[in-house]
């Protein structure tokens, strides 16, 4: 299993320099640039600017200076004037100035916006776990009952209403009619406890009263596509011969599903986990745009149109390495969830 990590781990070198390069290349082919939509701006100013971020270079010049440093650069080039600049490249942790925000890094964003969407993230993967689980296997246990068309039908309905319709129809009902909970906004702030959670002393009412709507709206989608695929899966593994041993064996039936069934059951919903989580951790930005929240799904979709290259760079990247770290812990489960499966 470490021989299989490490080999993962390197695997990721040439996806990440892969997706890095694409995605630099594809940002600065998108019409428009960063400066355009400051109308009036002289001439002088917008050429002063763009050497600032040395968007006046050559792309592979730009390329070498974001992910290596102006140092390296310089040595390269030859360019000893590369020498005075700000970029120390994104090997060493340098994800640039953001060209929107003045005066910003993209890292001191991603700070103060990843917390953010990683709380609203986590607890939405949470609720689609509690919530779809255990739907699933009452529905296939029950198989052709009413539980089973209850749930069912339930995880359709949630699947077919997408977050753009779920959100604004939450804030009406409970919000503007009812007045049970706040409209917009996140109940905790930063700093963060260890970076990215809340701190013990905001865990309180207004935390969670913030909390329920955006959770809802994002947690519900995932929750009935756990429900169905639980469902799916532990219909076809009640039917295989090992658990018909077990009943043999005289176990009792909870023993049988839980230990037995629901476990071997859970690979492809642990499949799915791996992407879903970093979208959600990531940020949506559908519902943080409708509830008002500062998160990294904000910016990302911001970013494109502002034509904020380093913002939009650094949001793809931060993605990126959720979704590959996320698949490789997906890999590690299958081990732990069947012992058959080996990768060596």
């Amino acid at each position: 299993m470490i021989n299989y990590i490490i080999r993962r781990l390197l695997g990721f070198i040439p996806v990440l320099f892969g997706i890095t390069l694409f995605t630099f290349v594809l940002v600065r082919a998108i019409p428009g640039g960063p400066f355009e939509s400051e109308k009036g701006l002289p001439p002088q100013v917008e050429a002063n600017r763009m050497a600032q971020y040395h968007l006046d270079w050559p792309m592979s010049k730009q390329f070498i200076s974001y992910l290596f440093g102006d140092d390296i650069v310089a040595i390269v080039t030859g360019d000893e004037a590369a020498r005075d600049g700000t970029s120390r490249g994104l090997i060493r942790g340098d994800f640039g100035l953001s060209t929107k925000y003045r005066n910003q890094t993209v890292t001191d964003i991603i700070k103060v916006a990843l917390p953010t969407s990683a709380q609203l993230g986590i607890m939405s993967l949470l609720l689609a776990l509690f919530i779809g689980v255990p739907m699933g296997t009452l529905a296939a246990l029950k198989q052709n009952s009413w539980i089973d068309y209850t749930s069912t039908f339930a995880a359709v309905i949630f699947m077919s209403i997408p977050n753009i319709v779920l959100a604004p129809v939450l804030i009406w009902i409970l919000a503007l009619k009812l007045n049970w909970l706040p409209v917009a906004g996140w109940g905790a702030k930063p700093p963060f406890f260890l970076g990215i959670f809340p701190p013990p002393s905001s865990l309180n009412k207004e935390y969670f009263q913030h909390a329920v709507m955006p959770v809802f709206a994002l947690g519900t989608g995932s929750a009935a596509v756990i429900a169905r695929l639980t469902r799916a899966s532990l219909l076809q593994v009640i039917r295989e011969d090992y658990i018909r041993t077990a009943r043999a064996k005289g176990l009792t039936e909870r023993v049988v599903i839980v230990i037995h069934a629901l476990k071997n059951s859970l690979i492809p919903v642990i499949t799915i986990l791996g992407p879903l989580f970093a979208a959600l951790v990531t940020g949506t930005f559908i519902v943080e745009q409708f509830f008002g929240i500062n998160g990294l799904g904000k910016h990302f979709v911001q970013s494109v149109g502002n034509r904020d290259y380093t913002l939009l760079m650094g949001v793809t990247l931060l993605y990126s390495l959720f979704l590959v770290g996320s698949n490789l812990l997906v890999d590690i489960a299958y081990g732990w969830l069947d012992p058959r499966i080996r990768f060596d």
